[in-house]
């Protein structure tokens, strides 16, 4: 069984914000494959089936920066199998996707501390950009919401995403 994480943070605050886009994309897959859903101490789970597998999707309820010890836990709990993470990536204009296995983190503390608790930066990753924001600091820009158009465009965007 294979292990899909969406970074972003808690709470009605951080909900449609740039830094949770890995959260929004987890739950429109979730709705859109009628996933089950499952509470944890730490974490919210998803889980249903993908093209023929069998798959749990993982919401850190930790904050972004603490993302890597619920996404452990989970993995070796289930004994999930690969792991592909979708987060937000300031370094890509708005709506560009890009896949990645292994690398660096470029300064994302939700990759540092998932690369920090599982021992590897041998993962995958989604970058959804996000863009920059030449007149705002990159904290407050990530955790600045969306616009009306942007968030019209999320579902697009995700229906482009490749989950291989």
């Amino acid at each position: 069984m294979r292990c899909i994480a969406g970074l972003g943070n808690p709470g009605a605050r951080y909900k449609l914000t740039r830094h949770n886009v890995g959260f929004l994309f987890l739950d429109w897959l979730a709705t859109l494959h009628k996933f089950s859903f499952q509470a944890e101490k730490d974490c919210e789970l998803w889980r249903g089936e993908l093209q023929g597998e069998q798959v749990t999707l993982v919401k850190p309820m930790t904050y972004m920066n603490l993302s890597g010890g619920p996404i452990s836990r989970v993995m070796n709990y289930y004994k999930l199998s690969g792991l592909l993470v979708i987060h937000d990536e300031v370094d890509l204009p708005f709506g560009d996707i890009r896949m990645k296995k292994g690398g660096g983190e470029a300064g994302h503390n939700g990759l540092k501390s998932i690369s920090e608790a599982l021992g590897t930066k041998e993962y995958s990753r989604v970058r959804i950009g996000v863009g920059k924001n030449p007149v705002m600091d990159t904290a407050d820009w990530v955790l600045s919401r969306f616009t009306d158009e942007e968030l019209a465009a999320l579902p697009g965007l995700f229906q482009k995403i490749t989950l291989n």
